[in-house]
């Protein structure tokens, strides 16, 4: 049998009490309704509170009010489409200044008090450190890379440009494209989606063309038995030279700064054209080799003579 009782008001006497409904009974008040007037019960007696929604789009909640009743703090359960259920167990202690509060990742997920770090990541090395203006894949490798950051390559002015292309291999290293059309030295600054970042202390990367031959590649010229070598080869941004391959004709040095190939030819006796090839490198360890030969002419008056 089930009774409806509709009052507006219930009171009761000093010292005396009301109790609604029996151990395991419900009370159900309606939506839109509200309980108020005073302390409903100082400990409701109970393991559990379930604040249902309508049934339709509102999801259940709890508003905790301030003492004036005029601010609220509300606790609300995920949308019916997240399809979650699961239990938030509060720590055993207050935890200390600074601390928040962390999942454990379970569905009966006991809470617990962790420092409030930041994972940023850190850049250890890149592989080439040195580039053209053209595209150029670079290497970073460093710690904590989060799929998939955000890579800049920072000039000394300031100027900001970011990776063409960046490709996440793991934690700890980075596959990245720039073409960085202004030489220059670079830092490299990452960025990790959760907006960690990190920016190199120094500039990781130094952008210059490499050395440019302006000498042709051939022939160098023809010198006589005995005779002077004289002869230079020039490379844009070169500060070295040196002999890769090949050599000299007899008596011949190469200047590794200027390029200034000179000497007294000696030991040919016979027409000889020397090969070699010379390696010029620039300040940041760039390189261009070119082939280049010079021919040794002994002629009539130098060769051996057989008398009648």
């Amino acid at each position: 049998m089930v009774s409806t009782l509709k009052v507006n008001t219930i009171k009761k006497q000093s010292g005396s009490s009301i109790t609604v409904a029996e151990s395991g009974d419900t009370i159900t008040i309606t939506t839109g309704a509200t309980v108020s007037g005073g302390t409903v019960a100082s400990t409701i007696a109970s393991e559990s509170i379930t604040a249902k929604g309508d049934g339709s789009s509102a999801d259940g909640k709890i508003t905790l009010n301030c003492s004036q009743n005029s601010h609220g703090v509300k606790i609300q359960s995920p949308a019916h489409s997240a399809g979650q259920s699961y239990t938030l167990i509060l720590p055993t202690s207050v935890g200390t200044n600074g601390q928040v509060l962390a999942s454990n990742g379970a569905s009966t997920n006991q809470l617990s008090w962790i420092d409030a770090t930041e994972t940023k990541p850190t850049i250890t090395s890149i592989n080439p450190n040195v580039a053209e203006n053209t595209q150029t894949q670079i290497t970073i490798t460093g710690t904590n890379f989060v799929n998939t950051p955000y890579v800049d390559a920072i000039n000394s002015t300031g100027a900001i440009t970011s990776a063409d292309s960046v490709s996440f291999t793991s934690a700890t290293t980075l596959v990245t494209n720039f073409t960085l059309p202004v030489d220059g030295t670079y830092f490299i600054r990452i960025e990790n989606p959760d907006g960690n970042a990190v920016r190199s202390s120094t500039a990781l990367l130094t952008v210059s063309d490499a050395p440019a031959w302006q000498t042709a590649a051939g022939s160098l010229g023809t010198v006589d038995a005995g005779g002077t070598i004289n002869f230079t080869v020039n490379a844009t941004n070169a500060t070295a030279y040196a002999i890769q391959s090949g050599s000299l004709p007899g008596g011949g040095s190469l200047n590794t700064s200027t390029g200034a190939i000179t000497g007294t030819e000696s030991g040919a006796t016979q027409d000889t054209t020397y090969n070699f090839t010379i390696r010029a490198t620039d300040a940041e360890g760039q390189t261009a080799d070119r082939a280049f030969s010079i021919a040794v002419n002994v002629g009539i008056s130098n060769a051996m003579r057989f008398d009648s």
